[in-house]
């Protein structure tokens, strides 16, 4: 779904690397939408003083200190959701019916935070839109 290509920047040919990655990358014939969409990594930017990168859409990180992580993994997710048609979403639900039941078949459910006061659940989900079209129509409220 996606093609993350991971660069050490701080390589003397890094350039040249990219260009033959690339290269290759358009050689297997894979789809357009997955060139398009690759995401850019610049690692051990830590090495650099005040690095910035100069490519439009590339990530700074530094995987030994953690620096840029949180970034990547957001990006990567909205490029993910974008690619699959997905969306993540939190829906409240009565854990007496067949909801929660029902979204760990059809949905990726990440997190479920139960309200024992009045027996629901906030319940947060990777959905697509045919799967969220079937859920409403099984359960309008």
């Amino acid at each position: 779904d996606l093609i993350v290509h991971v660069r050490d920047i701080t390589h003397p040919e890094t350039v040249l690397q990219k260009a033959t990655v690339l290269s290759v990358l358009r050689n297997l014939n894979l789809p357009s939408h997955l060139l398009d969409s690759m995401v850019e990594v610049h690692n051990k930017v830590d090495l650099i003083e005040r690095y910035k990168p100069t490519e439009e859409n590339a990530l700074a990180v530094s995987a030994l200190h953690g620096l840029g992580l949180e970034e990547l993994k957001k990006e990567i997710e909205k490029k993910i959701l974008t690619t699959t048609g997905k969306k993540i979403l939190t829906v409240n639900i009565n854990l007496e019916g067949p909801q929660l039941s029902w979204l760990y078949k059809e949905a990726t459910v990440q997190e479920v935070e139960v309200m024992p006061e009045d027996g629901t659940a906030r319940v947060k989900v990777i959905i697509g839109n045919s799967a969220f079209g079937k859920y409403r129509n099984l359960f309008p409220n």
